[in-house]
């Protein structure tokens, strides 16, 4: 009889153990939301299959939810006050310090994953941006940097520098501008456009000049600004007339009618034949890769004020908000970064830049993958293979140094009210037009800008 009870009781302790095993694993595979910006099909379909791996390897499901860019930060704003923010925010920039303050992100839980991660690992630019307090409102994740856009076989018909400085631009205007046949620059200004907003923020930046400063607006000094503004005219005079922004660019220079033109890095994978729905047209093949051959970037420009130069960059974080599961989410995004690193970066490649270049084992791993990642829409190719190594260090270098109107100065929110505000736009084209002076522009926009709040 106690051999029968003794077995008995030992399959019940047996059941049970296995029951609270069954039930200790039910508690630790949790859910959690994800929002991302990054809604389109074939972009959410990547981004499934990386959860899919994530619930694989660790039992915690992640929900994808998408959720339209524009809409971010009223959405954001709404459920803190209900107490319903997902885990986790995929967010440009611009959210990263309001956010913090606010008290909307962990910032101690995002500085976890990053020094775990290892801080050497990073690009100190996107670090940089994410400084808040004693930590770091989000983790960084991908980032592009603006680019002048040049013809390097011109330039080197020509003996000329490559376009790293305004003198190095304009030099090469004296020596290229042949219209109608070819454009020195395609330059933006129509008004209106964020496009112009985005290039002359890179362009002021180049010489040192912000309207912002530790304490919130700073008056534009006059020398340095009047550089900028007739290293501006410059290019816009060696332009076609008109209000011209992204579309006439991109046309112009397809077409081998323009020697340099600025814009994002979303334009390589055209500029090679890889997207019908904007080919090259520099002859008579849409899928040509010569205009390809014939490019050359620069991330990283100079004016005369600020010899060091500077990037303008476009980076997006994973924000862990204050009413996250906190664990679940560091470890999704600690996944994201390491194993599944080169699969976040494969979601758009193009505009996707690692701002890890590797890990602890291989400094250059992630760098080294993400130009083998196919770019392209109706046809594929890595990058890698349509521009040469120059063109790809150039591309993650700038990274580095990347730089936005008020981050370092704790005034971000400031700066993009001034930006969006189009004031600098608008003062700039009547500068262009000649409708005032440099003088009258300056103290226009210094009087206009202190009124922004």
């Amino acid at each position: 009889m106690k051999n029968r009870m003794t077995g008995r009781t030992g399959r019940l302790f047996a059941l049970s153990a296995f029951s609270m095993a069954m039930l200790a694993s039910a508690a630790q595979a949790d859910t959690i939301r994800l929002w991302t910006t990054e809604e389109q099909p074939d972009r959410l379909a990547k981004q499934q299959a990386m959860v899919d791996q994530f619930k694989e390897q660790s039992g915690h499901t992640v929900e994808v939810i998408p959720v339209t860019e524009s809409d971010l930060g009223k959405r954001a704003t709404a459920a803190f006050a209900a107490n319903d923010l997902p885990d986790v925010i995929y967010h440009p920039l611009q959210y990263a310090l309001p956010w913090s303050e606010a008290g909307i992100l962990d910032v101690d839980a995002a500085t976890e994953v990053i020094e775990d991660l290892g801080l050497d690992t990073f690009s100190p630019g996107p670090l940089r941006m994410s400084v808040f307090e004693d930590g770091y409102a989000s983790v960084p994740v991908d980032g592009w940097t603006q680019m002048i856009i040049y013809r390097t076989d011109l330039f080197e018909e020509k003996g000329l520098e490559p376009p790293t400085t305004y003198k190095a631009v304009t030099d090469a205007l004296a020596a290229l501008h042949n219209p109608p046949e070819m454009f020195g620059f395609v330059a933006a200004t129509k008004v209106d456009e964020s496009f112009m907003s985005q290039v002359l923020e890179h362009v002021f930046l180049a010489n040192g000049v912000s309207p912002v400063g530790p304490d919130g607006f700073k008056p534009l000094e006059e020398g340095p600004t009047t550089e900028v503004l007739e290293f501006y005219k410059s290019i816009a005079q060696a332009s076609p007339p008109g209000d011209l922004m992204w579309k006439e660019s991109r046309e112009l220079y397809s077409a081998g009618q323009a020697a340099m033109i600025i814009w994002s890095p979303f334009i390589l994978d055209e500029l090679a034949g890889l997207r019908d729905s904007s080919p090259p047209t520099i002859n008579d093949d849409p899928t040509t890769r010569e205009l390809a051959e014939k490019t050359g970037v620069v991330t990283t420009f100079a004016g005369p004020s600020n010899p060091e130069g500077a990037a303008w960059g476009d980076v997006r974080y994973f924000g862990i908000t204050s009413d996250a599961n906190t664990d679940v989410a560091e470890e999704f995004i600690t996944f994201s970064m390491s194993d599944a690193y080169l699969d976040t970066l494969a979601i758009a490649p193009e505009g996707k830049f690692p701002v890890r270049t590797g890990n602890a084992d291989d400094k250059m791993a992630y760098k080294d993958g993400w130009a083998k990642l196919d770019v392209g829409v109706d046809r594929k190719a890595p990058l890698g293979d349509l521009y040469p190594q120059a063109v790809i260090d150039e591309i993650v270098g700038g990274l580095d140094v990347a730089q936005r109107w008020g981050v370092e100065e704790g005034q971000l929110s400031l700066a993009s009210k001034m930006i969006n505000s189009q004031i600098v736009n608008r003062v700039v084209r009547q500068f262009i037009d000649g409708e005032v002076t440099a003088a009258e522009a300056v103290a226009a926009m210094n009087a206009e800008l202190s009124e922004v709040n």
